[in-house]
Order: C-alpha cells, then sequence, then structure tokens
C-alpha cells in the first residue's frame, strides 16, 4: 500500500484546515493552562533523622547514638552514602538515596528507613528524644514575609503571625505556612541557692509541687446506664498568679511559691534562631506551593491577600516580602517569551528572503501551529512552562523549519520545472517523506541521554527530551500534511530563464566538489586532522558543572568560631547589616541568625541550625549591583568581622553545591582527619586562584569538665543526677514542666538567681543542697577546664571534614579543583592505611553527571542504527553517515574557545544532540544520490548533483538553526549549549557538504566519469 499522506491532505483540504484551527485553539488554551515555575521541579533525595540526647558531648553523641542511626540507616537498599554529624546533644543524620532511584519510589524508601529505624530504637540509650525524621526537605517556600515593629513586644508580633498565618491558609495552591525567627516565651522560676538551702528544700521538692499543679491528667470515664461519662477534674493552674500561688511543703511547714521564689514569663535567653529584615527584628512566614501549582496566579493571590493584610494591621506594625518567588518565575518566563518570539521572528525572517514570499507565507503558517502542538503535547504530559521547557522550544524552533523547507522547496522547484500541482505538493513525501520521518527521530534520539541519564541532571533538565520530541515529530507530520496543502494553494511556478543549478554560484560549488573528489585522500586525512586537533582543543576548554545564575541576591555565611553562641552571630550579623543599611545598590536585605534561611527556591540547600551560624540574603537592584555588594561585603566582614570566616555567593543554576571547590578527607579518628585536612587546605591556598578556604568543622570548643567523687556523693545522700540538675539550674535553666496558654505550650524553667551563674569562675562556687545544708561544687567534685569536640561530622561512619574554597574571577572551580587535585598527588600518594582524600562538590557532580549521560549512549547508538538500516538497506552507506557524525567536534571546540563559554553537562547535551542534526542531513544527501542513480545518472554525477542539489535547503536549516539559537546566547544557564550547537552545526555543515560525497566515492569506488546528458537533475 503506496499511501502518499501530503495527496490525502491536499484532496481533503476541508478536514486540514478544521484541524489546523483546532490545533491553534487548543494551543492557546494549553498555553494559557500550563503551569508556571522558574526551574523545573525534581526530588531531593535526602532525609534527615535528627535525635537529642541533653547533657552528652559530641563524642558521646557519636558513639552510643549516630553511629548506632548510622548503621540502621545504612542497612536499608538503595543508599548512595550517609553523613552525620554529632554536637554536643545532638545528633543529626543525612541519608542520601541513589539518582537511579525513580522518584515513585522514593517515598517508599523513607517509609522503610522510619520503619527500620523504629524496630531498631531499643538499641538507643534511655533518655532520648526521637529519632525523629524530615523526608520533605525538598519543599520550597518561595514567598517570604516579615512581619515588624518598633513598638509591638515580639509576642504580640507573634500572635498577628500566627493570626496571619491562618489567613494565607486560604489562599487556593498555598501547601505549607511555616513561621521563622518567633521567640516562644517561658514561664521562669528563680531562686537562690542560698533560699534552697535555708529552707531546707530540694530542687525535686518545688519542680514536683510544680508539675501537680500543671500536669494534664487523665481521670477516666465511668459506664452510666450504657453511657460512657468522662470525668473531668478542674483547678489546673492557668494563670502567672495561680503559679506563684502554689503550695511546697517540706518538713511540716508550706511556703507559698511566690514567696519564696519570682515566677516571670520572659523571652529564651539565649535566643531561639532569630530573623531579621531591613535591619529589624522579624518573625517570617514562609509559604509554599501545591505540586503543579501556578507560581504567578499564587503570587497574584498572595498580593491581593497581603495588600488587605497590611491595611488591617495595628498602627506600628510592617509587613513586607523578602522572598517572591513568583515574581521570579514571571520575568524569568517574560525573558525566554521574549527570547522565543525573537527566535521566530529570526527564523520567519529567514524563510520569507532566503525563499520568496509565497514559500515564506507557507513556513509562517507552520511554525506557530508546531508551537501550539507542542503546547498541546506538554499539557497532556504534565510538562510546565520553565527555563528547561522554554529553552528546548527555542532549541527546536530552528530545526522544526528544516523540514518544511526542503517540502516547500522541492514543491516550488518541481512546479517550476513544470510539475502539475497536485503532484509538485504530494512528490516530497513520495521521494522524501520517511527519510525525514527517519531522520527527524534520529534527531530527537540523539537527546535521549538527558532523558535516561538516571542522574539528579537529567531529572533537572530530562523535559528537553520530550519538548524537544513533541516539537519536532509534529514538525514532521505539518510539513507533510499542512504545508504541502497551503503551497498548493499559495505557491505559483516561477519563470526559470536557465537550469536550476547553471548558475555561477553552483558552477564554482561544482568545481569545487570535484577538486575534492580529485583529492580524496587529502579530504579525509585533512578532515581527520581537523577532528584530532579539536579534540585536542576541547582540553583547553574552561570546565564548569552549572553557570550561576542572573538573580540578584547574594547570600553571605557567616561561620563563627567553635564554640561560639547564638549571641555572638547575632553580634557579627548586626555589624554586618549596619554597614550595608542605605546602600544604593540593595533593593532589600533579610538575615537570620543560628540557621538558614528556609529553601526559597530549589537549587539552594538549607543549613543545620549551629549557635555559630549565620546568613545574610542581600537582593541587590541589578546583575552590576550584585557584584558591587558582593564586594562591599567581603570588605567589610575582613576589617571588621577578623574572627569570622565568611563566604558569599549568587544563586546556582542546576542542582545545589556549597562551594566552587571541594574536597573531603576521611580517616579512622577525628584526629587524624584533622591533620590531613589542614594539609589538604595548605596545599588549596597555594593554588593563587583560591581566593578563601573554609572546614565544615575543625576546631575544638572549649569545656568544663566535672569530675565527681561518687564516695563524697554517697556520705552526703546526694546522686550525680542531683549535682547534674543543680548544675543545669544554675548555668541554663532546668525545664521540669509545661505550661497551657491557649495555643501555646509554654515549658516552665526552674533557674538559679543570674548571680549564682556569671562565669566560669563561679563554679567552684555553686552550691548544691543537701539535708543538712548547702555545700560547694568544689567539695564533691574537681572542675577542670577542656578542649572537646564540638562537632564530628562523618560519612559512612568515617569521621571526615570536608574542605571548601572559592575562586577569582575568570577562572572555573572545576579547573581550579583539577589542577588541585594534580598537584597533590605526593600528598595522595604519602596517606597512611584507613586516609583518604576525595574530590567533592562541582567536580565530583560534573564528573558523575558525564558517566551518567555517557551510560544511555550506547542504546542511543542502537536505536540509531536501526532506524538508519531500516532506511538506507546498505552496511556501507550506514559506515558513511555515521563517519560524518563527529565532525560537529570541530566547530564545538573552535566555538568554545573563541566565546571563552565553559563545556558543562548542558553543553554536552547540546553536542549529544548535534549528531542527529549531521546524520540527518547525511541522509537526505544519500536518498539524493539514490534519486539520481535512479533516474540514470552515473554514480558520479549522482554523487555531484545531490550535493548541489540538497546545498540550499541544508543550508538554510542550518541558517535557521543557528539564528535561532542566538537569543539564547544571552542567557547564561543556555549560553554554552547554544554556541556548541550553532558553532558545532556550522562546521558540520560546511564539512558534511564536501567530506560526504568524498567519503561516498571512496568506499563506493566510484570513479570520475559522467553521462552525455545529466539535465533532469532530480
Amino acid at each position: 500500500m503506496n499511501l502518499n499522506l501530503s495527496r490525502w491532505c491536499v484532496k481533503h483540504r476541508q478536514v486540514v484546515y478544521f484541524f489546523t484551527v483546532l490545533i491553534f485553539l487548543a494551543g492557546i488554551f494549553s498555553f494559557r493552562s500550563l503551569g508556571r515555575s522558574e526551574d523545573p521541579n525534581f526530588v531531593v533525595r535526602q532525609m534527615v533523622i535528627s535525635a537529642a540526647w541533653p547533657g552528652a558531648t559530641a563524642d558521646e553523641m557519636q558513639e552510643l547514638v549516630t553511629s548506632k542511626l548510622d548503621k540502621m540507616v545504612q542497612a536499608t537498599p538503595d543508599i548512595d552514602y550517609i553523613t552525620s554529624y554529632s554536637r554536643p546533644g545532638v545528633s543529626v543524620v543525612n541519608v542520601i538515596l541513589k539518582e537511579q532511584v525513580p522518584n515513585s519510589e522514593v517515598r517508599k524508601h523513607w517509609l522503610e528507613v522510619r520503619n527500620y529505624v523504629n524496630d531498631h530504637q531499643s538499641e538507643l540509650p534511655d533518655g532520648i528524644y526521637g529519632p525523629y525524621f524530615d523526608d520533605r526537605f525538598d519543599d520550597v517556600y518561595g514567598n517570604i514575609y516579615a512581619l515588624t515593629s518598633d513598638s509591638f513586644s515580639k509576642e504580640d508580633l507573634r500572635v498577628k503571625a500566627e493570626e496571619l498565618k491562618r489567613q494565607f491558609y486560604t489562599v487556593p495552591d498555598v501547601s505549607k505556612v511555616e513561621l521563622i525567627g518567633e521567640q516562644p516565651m517561658n514561664i521562669y522560676v528563680r531562686m537562690s541557692n542560698t533560699k534552697l538551702a535555708e529552707l531546707g528544700l530540694s530542687l525535686d521538692s518545688v519542680t514536683s509541687a510544680i508539675r501537680g499543679e500543671t500536669a494534664m491528667a487523665a481521670t477516666g470515664t465511668i459506664d452510666a446506664k450504657g453511657d460512657n461519662v468522662q470525668i473531668r477534674v478542674t483547678g489546673m493552674t492557668k494563670a502567672l498568679d495561680e503559679i506563684r500561688g502554689i503550695l511546697i511543703t517540706q518538713g511540716g511547714r508550706t511556703f507559698r511559691l511566690g514567696d519564696i521564689a519570682s515566677v516571670t514569663q520572659e523571652y529564651p535567653d539565649p535566643p531561639e534562631p532569630k530573623m531579621y529584615a531591613n535591619g529589624k527584628e522579624a518573625i517570617g512566614i514562609a509559604i509554599s506551593m501545591k505540586d503543579g501549582g501556578n507560581n504567578i496566579t499564587l503570587g497574584h493571590n498572595l498580593e491581593k491577600l497581603t495588600a488587605k493584610m497590611k491595611a488591617e494591621l495595628p498602627l506600628g506594625m510592617d509587613l513586607s516580602q523578602v522572598a517572591n518567588q513568583p515574581k521570579v518565575v514571571e520575568d524569568s518566563i517574560s525573558e525566554f517569551t521574549e527570547g522565543l518570539y525573537e527566535a521566530i521572528l529570526i527564523v520567519l525572517v529567514v524563510s520569507l528572503f532566503s525563499m520568496g514570499r509565497q514559500c515564506g507565507y507557507v513556513i509562517s503558517v507552520c511554525i506557530p501551529l508546531v508551537l501550539m502542538g507542542s503546547f498541546v503535547g506538554m499539557y497532556l504530559m504534565g510538562i510546565d512552562l520553565h527555563k528547561i521547557s522554554l529553552g528546548a522550544l527555542i532549541i527546536s524552533l530552528g530545526m522544526l523549519v528544516d523540514d518544511a523547507i526542503v517540502v516547500v522547496e522541492l514543491m516550488e522547484v518541481k512546479m517550476s520545472e513544470g510539475m502539475d500541482r497536485l503532484d509538485a505538493a504530494t512528490y516530497a513525501f513520495k521521494t522524501n517523506g520517511m527519510t525525514l520521518c527517519f531522520g527527524t527521530m534520529i534527531t530527537c534520539a540523539s537527546f535521549l541521554p538527558i532523558a535516561f541519564a538516571n542522574s539528579n541532571v537529567s531529572e533537572f533538565a530530562g523535559s528537553l527530551f520530550p519538548v524537544i520530541t513533541i516539537t519536532l515529530m509534529f514538525s514532521w507530520f505539518v510539513s507533510q500534511t499542512v504545508a504541502p496543502t497551503l503551497g498548493y494553494e499559495w505557491i505559483r511556478p516561477k519563470i526559470i530563464e536557465q537550469e536550476s543549478y547553471d548558475t555561477p554560484f553552483y558552477n564554482r560549488f561544482r568545481h569545487l566538489i570535484d577538486l575534492c573528489l580529485s583529492h580524496r585522500k587529502m579530504v579525509i586525512i585533512g578532515s581527520l586532522a581537523c577532528l584530532l586537533g579539536s579534540m585536542g582543543l576541547l582540553t583547553l576548554v574552561k570546565q564548569e558543572f552549572f553557570p550561576e545564575s542572573v538573580r540578584p541576591e547574594v547570600i553571605t555565611e557567616l561561620h563563627l568560631p567553635e564554640g561560639a553562641g547564638i549571641k555572638e552571630s547575632d553580634r557579627a550579623m548586626n555589624t554586618l547589616m549596619k554597614a550595608i543599611d542605605g546602600d544604593p545598590d540593595v533593593d532589600h536585605y533579610s538575615a537570620y541568625i543560628g540557621k538558614s534561611s528556609p529553601r526559597f527556591i530549589l537549587v539552594l540547600n538549607p543549613v543545620q541550625p549551629r549557635d555559630n551560624y549565620a546568613q545574610l540574603v542581600t537582593v541587590a537592584k541589578d546583575v552590576k549591583a550584585r557584584e558591587r555588594i558582593a564586594k562591599k561585603i567581603d570588605t567589610i566582614i575582613k576589617k571588621e568581622l577578623p574572627e569570622v570566616t565568611a563566604y558569599s555567593k549568587s544563586i546556582p543554576l542546576g542542582p545545589p553545591k556549597d562551594y566552587p571547590v571541594m574536597f573531603r578527607v576521611s580517616a579512622p579518628t577525628a584526629d587524624l582527619c584533622r591533620t590531613y585536612a589542614a594539609k589538604v587546605r595548605d596545599e588549596m591556598e597555594k593554588n593563587p586562584n583560591v581566593t578563601m578556604t573554609i572546614f565544615d568543622w575543625m576546631e575544638k570548643a572549649p569545656a568544663v569538665k566535672i569530675e565527681i567523687d561518687n564516695d563524697r556523693l554517697k556520705q552526703l545522700g546526694l546522686t550525680r543526677s542531683t549535682v547534674a540538675s543543680v548544675l543545669y539550674a544554675n548555668v541554663s535553666g532546668y525545664a521540669f514542666a509545661e505550661y497551657y496558654d491557649g495555643d501555646q505550650i509554654r515549658p516552665l524553667v526552674f533557674q538559679l538567681d543570674k548571680k549564682d551563674r556569671n562565669s566560669l569562675s563561679d563554679m567552684e562556687a555553686i552550691t548544691i543542697p543537701t539535708a543538712s545544708g548547702s555545700i560547694p561544687l568544689s567539695q564533691v567534685a574537681r572542675i577542670t577546664p577542656t578542649m572537646e569536640n564540638n562537632m564530628i561530622w562523618r560519612r559512612n561512619l568515617q569521621p571526615t571534614i570536608t574542605i571548601g574554597a572559592d575562586v577569582g574571577k575568570g577562572v572555573t572551580g572545576n579547573d581550579v579543583a583539577k589542577t588541585i587535585w594534580k598537584d597533590m598527588k605526593g600528598l595522595r600518594e604519602s596517606l597512611p592505611p584507613g586516609v583518604t582524600i576525595a574530590i567533592d562538590g562541582p567536580l565530583e557532580s560534573s564528573t558523575q553527571a558525564t558517566q551518567y549521560l555517557l551510560g544511555p549512549i550506547p542504546g542511543m547508538l542502537v536505536l540509531m542504527l536501526i532506524l538508519l538500516m531500516f532506511q538506507m538497506k546498505d552496511i556501507r552507506k550506514l559506515f558513511v553517515i555515521l563517519a560524518t557524525a563527529p565532525l560537529c567536534i570541530t566547530g564545538i571546540a573552535l566555538g568554545l574557545l573563541l566565546f571563552n563559554a565553559p563545556m558543562g553537562v548542558m553543553a554536552e547535551v547540546g553536542s549529544f544532540a548535534l549528531i542527529g542534526t549531521v546524520i540527518r542531513n547525511s541522509m537526505v544527501i544519500i536518498q539524493q544520490i539514490d534519486l539520481h542513480e535512479a533516474s540514470g545518472m552515473t554514480p558520479y554525477e549522482a554523487v555531484v548533483e545531490a550535493s548541489l542539489v540538497r546545498f540550499r535547503p541544508i543550508m538554510l536549516a542550518a541558517l535557521t538553526t543557528i539564528l535561532g539559537l542566538v537569543p539564547m546566547f544571552a542567557s547564561p544557564f543556555w549560553n554554552a549549549m547554544a554556541i556548541a550547537m550553532a558553532c558545532g552545526l556550522t562546521g558540520a555543515t560546511a564539512l558534511t557538504l564536501l567530506f560526504l560525497p568524498t567519503l561516498y566515492c571512496t568506499v563506493f569506488r566510484i570513479t570520475s566519469t559522467r553521462s552525455k546528458n545529466h539535465s533532469d537533475l532530480m
């Protein structure tokens, strides 16, 4: 059955017109319905398990808690690696799944981790709080608001923030609303050791009496004639005055709590993690969007609600927005949409000028029709509009006109030669239809690696393959249906005064091909030399995982020395905020003390809470202002905060990494790990491009060791627990009960007067109440200052220190990391047993991403070979086509070097994509050779004339593709890919038109002979 699809469509034009209009309408609906986001969603395959054990040192937490949790987690399948850290009283385990785990299986794995850890919880020490599990590590809080006031209290702000939080939940598409930086009030019961001793009271007697009056107690039910009747006991203490009125009985005497102690409601000291907005202490309200929501619509709805909120706020309160992801998404999509419109205009102009008005009109209908069809496909597949899908459309735009150009150009030529309009309109499908179809499928197949690489990169950029496949396959369908139908109506034959390919230009090109065929060895060897030389040039191209974004944020991290408290972090941040306040380059800023900001963009990793950590998020007015303010911040820190290790960065594009250069050192012991981490740091600092280095942990922190005399304790009738409680009450305050205030649960904290807990020098004088009076701590314990581990990071059960570094302008982190790695060869070869140095950060991720991308290439090549063999049916033709594929490397290497663009993941994807385009061009030329031979030409004439006939459509297709990529040159994310594709295609097209005829004649042993009559070139 020889069905000619084009002929059927031309004969049933009304059907074609109907579906054309239908697709336009469906495309408009789909475009308006597509979700909007800045980046595509990808699952962060990380779970955080935490546990607390108050009183334990970091070493005790590591040995008794963290190590056990690590081993439990390791027993679960598909774990890539485990990192964990131990701090005094705190254990945190980060579980990272293998990138190959499908999205649909991630939650099942986390459930398995939960179940396994819970089943083995009995192996953990008594008194552990937790373990707690956080498997929603990838929630993005793209909208963050700050509630501030100069006149209202922190508690007033918290109450109002809770009210606003409830209102935000009423907005469609809102998933979660969290408060940041709130300072919950505690109830403090304070009295002195002296008073306790005078009255013969103990901590336990006082706290037990208070707990008995404030605790919720179950009272049961009774069965009253078949009805369950709940019994309720009233009188639970619900007010401060009631707490003050609690009676304490000891030795036959009764005391009113308010008479022997002060009872107050205060903010915690030291404070909880804090937030600032433009220098004012604030309560943040962070909002995340539901999966599949429209960011722009959510933003508009939030704008309406916050306008109403601001109008209703009490005088003196202010609500401002510090993170506005919908606005960023709207700007990003507008930028890419503008690039898409520019690309459409470029392609249309090229088509009109190069092919004439009539052919240009046909192309101008096909382009938007294909785009509308692509939007319908994206809508049906659930692909949102974001930088990847929009970029895929721009990449496709130059290629989607290739088939239409071939069809329309061939139609015009055949009409001019006198062929009937119907036969001319359907000739392309008859002679080239399936070749173009197979060529399009091969072009689509060249994007398979990014779709099936089974990695975070493929998940991030994976929509390239489906969007490009939808677009190109639909463009082929349109070129074989709509294009011939419109061409039949609009295109009229031109009057040709001379043979189409008997012009001065084509005669010169024919002579060039003859020259190449006369010097076959020279052409083939020269092409191979160009290929080998370009592969050498690729080693000179700088390497980069993903580029920086053009977002205006500067994120500055402050790392204070180990052991520094949250108050010191607060002081350092206030110094920095005062210095940038009012700077003309700053639009607004927010600061976070003791923890990082929420994940307000998917590619940003939050930092685990630490007292010696603070983060400043400065939003500059533009990218140039961002660079200036980053320099200013670094200068301020070096000048005014020399004790602080700081790092300023912009938001990355692609999967997140902490520093441009990273290495990690693992060893059996923490001290050995420190020794070699310091040596690695020294090697890194020798590199002139390294501007700063930082450890994730290194220093020990000051501590006080209290060695208790157990025999003396027994003589006095005391226990270790009693002494610990007294110390806790002296130093920090002893939380012993809860107080219920509306929906708030406030801790009741017993604390000794401040004069009893001023400094380390006063510790020996701390008094311990006994039955016969109070005694100083020095009588039952020896107090010794010491240094201890304040934090211990481990990776797969081994102590591990990660060393990060920033690099100067004009170099990439990957290039610097490679140089340092080579320079450390001597150190790496001299490591003792058990000590390892490994590459971390962007270079590790880039290497892994490349390996993952290479994984599907054998399958891609097999698929291409199958498609080629089905179409060509000749192993020699298959060889010729495959031999032309690497020719694009020449243009890629020269282009990246000329434009100083890096070879990163996206440039690699673009390079793979060119293979399909080059193969497609080669298929079209060889198919034309077959047509010429079938028409009676000699093999030599067929080769030469096929090159002439296919010159114009191939060059036009390449030109539209290259010019269609031009708008992407300005995008930091797509720049390297666009350059690689544009320059690679330029070089490959030029070489293919000369190299392929030469190689074809060589393989098929065609001699230079012509027939006497070869007027029919087609």
